[in-house]
């Protein structure tokens, strides 16, 4: 079935950067947007950055001028950079697959995001 790994997760300072990739195999790629999650402890999972049904991004308030989402066709890999990393991004972080003709979402295991200094 529908297989997202993701990668580059880790511990980094406030104020650093960190690249987020998810490798998407077993799908049609361009039938389906990509998008990416969050969920910190205690709190709901959140949309932090995704491509609308148009191909146009859109982003969390708190992530905006910060994060930056982007995808490689060739690759089959969408990609969440992260800067100016805060505490508060700290998160498990969540790749989906949602596909364009009826919505259903396919999702990655997670990787965990830990800002601290």
């Amino acid at each position: 079935q529908v297989q997202l790994v993701e990668s580059g997760g880790g511990l980094v300072q406030p104020g650093g950067s960190l690249r987020l990739s998810c490798a998407a195999s077993r799908i049609i790629f361009n039938h389906y947007a990509m998008d990416w999650y969050r969920q910190a402890p205690g709190k709901q999972r959140e949309l932090v950055a995704g491509f609308t049904s148009g191909g146009s991004t859109n982003y969390a308030d708190s992530v905006k001028g910060r994060f930056t989402i982007s995808r490689d066709n060739a690759k089959n890999t969408v990609y969440l950079q992260m800067n100016s990393l805060k505490p508060e991004d700290t998160a498990v972080y969540y790749c989906a697959a949602r596909y364009g003709a009826t919505g259903y979402t396919y999702w990655g295991q997670g990787t965990q995001v830990t800002v601290s200094s």
